[in-house]
This record gives C-alpha cells, sequence and structure tokens, in this order.
C-alpha cells in the first residue's frame, strides 16, 4: 500500500526533488518493484495454501477480498506490461496515458477494498488512514495531470 501512496506523487512530482524526467524515472523503478512485492506476495500465499491461491485466481473463494486482490494483481501486471511495451505497441501517448491510467486505477481501488476486507493484517485506524491517503493522492494526481481531459488542439 505504501507503494501505491508513492506511484502517483512520483508521476505528478508532488515529492521533493522528483519532478519531471526523476520522478517518472522513479514511477518506473516502483512500478518494478511494486510487481515484484505482488509475485512474492502469491508466492508466499502459495507456499501457505496453495487451495486458497487457487480458489483466488478462479473466483471462487469464499472470501470476498481475495477478488478484489486478484483484480488488482492482474492490474498492475496489465499496467507495467503496458508500461514496458510502451514504445513497441506504437500507441497515441494520450491513449497509451489513458489505458496505464485507468489500469492504474484499477490498482488502487482493487488494493484499497482488498486490504479494507481483511481483518487482522494491519489495525485498523493505521489501515483506514493509509487507504484514504492513497486514494486522496491518486485523485489528487489524476486531477492535477488532466489525463482524462479532452484536447481540441490538433498538431
Amino acid at each position: 500500500m505504501t507503494l501505491l501512496l508513492v506511484q502517483p506523487l512520483l508521476v505528478a512530482g508532488y515529492l521533493p526533488g522528483m519532478s519531471g524526467l526523476r520522478g517518472r524515472q522513479a514511477h518506473r523503478w516502483v512500478g518494478v518493484v511494486m510487481v515484484v512485492s505482488v509475485v512474492v506476495h502469491v508466492v508466499a500465499l502459495w507456499i501457505t495454501s496453495p487451495p486458497d491461491v487457487i480458489d483466488a485466481l478462479l473466483f471462487t473463494s469464499p472470501t470476498p477480498f481475495s477478488a478484489w486482490g486478484v483484480i488488482a494483481m492482474w492490474a498492475v501486471f496489465a499496467a507495467a506490461q503496458l508500461g514496458l511495451l510502451r514504445r513497441r505497441l506504437r500507441l497515441r501517448p494520450h491513449l497509451w496515458r489513458r489505458s496505464h491510467t485507468a489500469l492504474a486505477a484499477v490498482v488502487v481501488v482493487g488494493s484499497v477494498v482488498h486490504a479494507m476486507l481483511i481483518e487482522g493484517t494491519m489495525e485498523t485506524m493505521s489501515k483506514v488512514a493509509l487507504c484514504v491517503l492513497v486514494l486522496t493522492a491518486t485523485v489528487k494526481a489524476l486531477a492535477a495531470l488532466r489525463v482524462w481531459a479532452y484536447r481540441t488542439t490538433s498538431r
């Protein structure tokens, strides 16, 4: 969750010394760490309970938080893949940016719901505070970057 808090702050240039190119480079590296963290999380769950992981991946788990976690996981992988293949896909910049942002929004919402539904992993108030900060930072960055603004000027 802390990585999700940092990501929009980096890309929007809100962290001191991390604006422009430096912020975007850090955003990429934090994205890599996020993907690795998700993989480690799933592998650790697999080690402790393979049937639960299979149920979660097949969306047959009786616990509602698992579906949100799986949705967020696949959105993390898709956003990372889109980032890696940005040039190769030859998408127009605004289409790539909107697609990446939409996937990031799914990651944030899915992760927040996943975390809020799990009981016992964090103290309730700190979990709520962190989730509110993640949502606030994401909304603030999206509003500031105007990702969804329709551009009427042509080149």
